[in-house]
């Protein structure tokens, strides 16, 4: 994140880089990635080149390492002016009986260093992180690593053959405070001790201190223990591959790391002391005093809009709801023979070769739901993440999550990460999906204030039958379409709201076991082959759902008649049930004879289901309230973000 703000084609590119070199590490061959990102406002002229740029970093990297880049989401907000978030997520395929874990185990095991020379590019990286960003934060000619997506393929190839051929007995990526990390982390799950001289590193630049070549974070740099008496066949596979590698220590039997120069010690210390007996903070918590003025709203007195089209028009024009197509055409390689639904819909589609199953994927936050209220704020994160892999017919199995939040030695931002904590952890137990790996990033603040809390999560689903799998375009003229889920009141914190009546106000919330049942009923529906189509309801509510379902897939664009006269509760205003963005609902469409079958599942899921309408036309007809052909909904939703960032 803080290095984006400064450098962005370099740091984005490092942010895939990291992610893949902690996949491979463990045995995984790397098959796809997805960005999480958040800007400010793409009109202003510096967020524009932070944008261009980070997706520049990020498409050089995937496209030279060959890995395939599958979606993800983009907000812009105010909120992040300043303080882009670039959040990488990546995902691997690996046999149980072929994983390799980060430890140092095996005494007398040789440590090697493999992969790209240390510099001082990133020396302090994860301190200046710890930072907020300043005027001066770019001045620091260190603070920003530099990747090598070449050498990060080979690096990749030749870490996996030495797995492959149980070469390995540990083996970690020098992440974050570089070899520093790699070191004691190896050593502390292990229960053992570490010792290495960092004379031995190679190093790119001259006179650098055992300081410097510990917390260097240049990119491209693994740390493997192997496995005592395999140390010719390994180096005989590095070689092959041109990568460099170089015994710089030992595994010993004392748990400390004891760090060289020379073989003179300039550093010993427990390594469990920088890991799992490092202080734990105890942080003075305080409830923001905005909530107050957020939370009282009455939306009688919202004038409701004269001109629906209009108000549409205007939402696909925003560019966290338009098309990004755009931005992804910039990644240049696909593996078409894993890669079953890209960038596009609600979650991207990876084979998973040899076998019928598949990978759904999602990445998803609303960090404004989280400003308003962050308990539910980061429940609707996990439930909108899990409900995007539901809709293209996978189970939700388990999340990362990429926590960005402001300063956390401000009480009130500290509250915010606590409660984003709680509400994360409950929905995680309720949709039984645990959290095996993230990030925290803190500091995340311009001179203008801390960003919206935004506990990005990262989704992986099973699909047991790829030929089982749905996306979110409606399919056939004549398909009847269905609202899954209760269509309540969601005006707070929506893009309508914000957008149109310049309001940040609201009380999102979730019932998070009425979600699960929605996802369960969806589930059960597509596994049974009724549905057509799948997509959630999300930003710029029903209408906006309907609409990219009509117009996604470009090469055929269906029409709709929607009625939705069903949805019109007691006092429900029209611009709630079309702009709206309560949560669990998901619009499907399925042929005319699946409904009574449709109802059946819903019902014993105990789940709302409406008939809103039929599919077909060329234009997108909501009874009284919308008219629009689909080219003119296709050319707003594709054109707002090509046209502002050029």
């Amino acid at each position: 994140n803080h290095p984006s703000a400064v450098e962005p084609f370099e740091a984005s590119a490092t942010g895939i880089g990291g992610c893949v070199r902690d996949i491979f590490t463990t045995g995984a061959r790397p098959v796809a990635v997805l960005g999480g990102l958040r800007f400010g406002n793409l009109d202003n002229e510096k967020v524009k080149y932070l944008f261009k740029e980070v997706f520049r970093g990020l498409a050089h990297y995937a496209n030279v390492a060959e890995i395939s880049a599958v979606g993800g989401d983009a907000y812009f907000d105010e909120s992040y002016e300043g303080n882009p978030l670039v959040n990488a997520f990546v995902v691997g395929i690996v046999k149980h009986a072929d994983i390799v874990k980060g430890v140092a185990s095996g005494i007398g095991n040789p440590v090697y260093y493999i992969g790209g020379d240390t510099g001082r590019d990133g020396v302090g990286g994860a301190s200046f992180a710890s930072k907020e960003i300043t005027e001066e934060s770019g001045s620091d000619p260190n603070a920003v690593a530099i990747g090598d997506p070449e050498l990060g393929k080979r690096l990749r190839e030749a870490c996996l053959e030495l797995i492959e051929k149980k070469l390995v007995a540990g083996m970690q990526d020098m992440g974050a405070a570089g070899l520093t990390c790699s070191s004691c982390e190896t050593a502390t799950r292990s229960n053992t001790g570490i010792e290495i001289d960092v004379a031995l590193v190679p190093q790119r630049e001259k006179g650098m201190t055992p300081y410097e070549i510990l917390l260097s974070e240049s990119q491209e740099r693994m740390l493997a223990i192997l496995k005592g008496g395999n140390e010719e066949e390994a180096l005989a596979i590095l070689g092959k591959w041109q990568i460099n590698a170089v015994k710089i220590g030992k595994v010993t039997d004392d748990g400390i790391m004891r760090v060289k120069e020379n073989g003179v010690t300039v550093c010993e210390v427990p390594a469990e002391t920088l890991t799992k007996k490092a202080p734990l903070y105890d942080r003075e918590i305080k409830e923001p005093g905005y909530l107050k003025e957020t939370k009282n709203i009455s939306f009688d007195s919202l004038p409701e809009p004269g001109d629906y089209n209009k108000v549409l028009l205007e939402l696909l024009d925003l560019p966290t709801i338009a098309s990004k197509e755009s931005a992804y055409k910039k990644f240049t390689f696909v593996a078409e023979d894993e890669i079953l639904t890209g960038a596009g819909s609600d979650a991207a589609i990876v084979k998973v070769k040899g076998t019928k199953k598949a990978l759904a994927i999602s990445v998803d936050c609303n960090g404004r739901f989280c400003y308003l209220d962050p308990y539910n704020g980061a429940q609707m994160t996990v439930a909108e993440a899990a409900r995007n892999v539901v809709c293209a017919g996978g189970r939700p199995l388990a999340i990362t999550d990429g926590l960005n939040f402001g300063n956390p030695m401000k009480p009130e931002n500290y509250w915010q990460f606590q409660k984003c904590i709680e509400g994360l952890s409950n929905a995680c137990k309720v949709l039984e999906t645990p959290v095996i790996s993230g990030n925290v990033s803190f500091y995340n603040e311009n001179p203008k204030g801390a960003v919206d809390p935004t506990p990005m999560v990262g989704m992986v689903g099973l699909i047991e039958d790829a030929e089982k799998r749905v996306t979110q375009d409606f399919k056939n003229e004549g398909d009847i379409v269905v609202l899954l889920g209760e269509n309540g009141p969601g005006l707070g914190g929506s893009e309508y709201l914000y957008h149109v009546h310049k309001m940040k106000k609201g009380d999102p919330k979730i019932d998070i076991k009425k979600e699960k049942a929605l996802q369960d009923a969806c589930l059960e529906m597509i596994q049974s082959g009724i549905i057509q189509s799948a997509h959630d309801c999300s930003e710029g509510g029903l209408a906006t759902s309907l609409t990219e379902s009509c117009i996604s897939n470009s090469s055929r664009m269906l029409g709709a008649a929607i009625d939705i006269s069903a949805l019109k509760k007691s006092k429900m205003r029209l611009d709630d049930v079309l702009f709206g963005e309560a949560p669990s609902r998901i619009v499907v469409s399925i042929k005319s004879d699946d409904l009574e079958k449709l109802e059946k599942v819903a019902e014993k899921h105990s789940v709302p289901c409406y008939k809103l309408g039929k599919v077909g036309g060329d234009k997108l007809v909501i009874k009284d309230a919308v008219n629009i052909p689909v080219k003119k909904l296709s050319e707003v939703w594709r054109n707002p973000i090509p046209n502002r960032a050029k």
